[in-house]
């Protein structure tokens, strides 16, 4: 991966800190390089009562991982003014994850930027889907997460 985009990654973790919810998980932007986005979280403010990542903060941490990597390409595509929300997501819990939660999020095959990004411009609305993987530190999945995500013009 190339090195982040600090710029882009302050704007985005701006963002994010402006959810308290979000701000209380201790998320982090850590790197984007235009095809994937990571974001991070510790794992002492997610950790369920087994010692594990709660589910609901790996729900999150997915959820956030491919929004922001949404919200990432339409700014840089000049539409940071751009509404982005979850249409609906399929969830995966494959192992109990143990340490700190890394997230990675990237276009789902078949999906083009390029493509999302003209839909939107000419419609005002487009649709892209995603997936997100929490990984265990052997580097094999944890949780994955496939959804549907929708940008929306801003309402005048």
């Amino acid at each position: 991966m190339t090195a982040p985009i600090p710029d882009r990654l302050a704007c985005l973790q701006r963002k994010l800190d402006s959810m308290p919810p979000v701000r209380a998980l201790g998320f982090r932007a850590a790197a984007f390089d235009s095809e994937v986005l990571r974001l991070s979280g510790p794992l002492a403010a997610n950790v369920n009562d087994k010692g594990s990542a709660f589910g609901g903060s790996l729900a999150g941490l997915l959820t956030l991982s491919a929004w922001g990597l949404v919200d990432l390409h339409l700014a840089e595509a000049g539409f940071a003014d751009a509404e982005v929300y979850v249409q609906d997501s399929t969830l995966r819990y494959l192992a109990p994850l143990y340490g700190e939660l890394h997230a990675e999020a990237r276009l789902a095959p078949g999906q083009s930027w390029e493509e999302f990004l003209t839909t939107y411009r000419s419609r005002g609305k487009a649709r892209a889907t995603l997936a997100a993987v929490v990984t265990l530190p052997d580097g094999s999945p944890a949780t994955t997460m496939e959804g549907r995500f929708v940008a929306l013009r801003p309402k005048a």
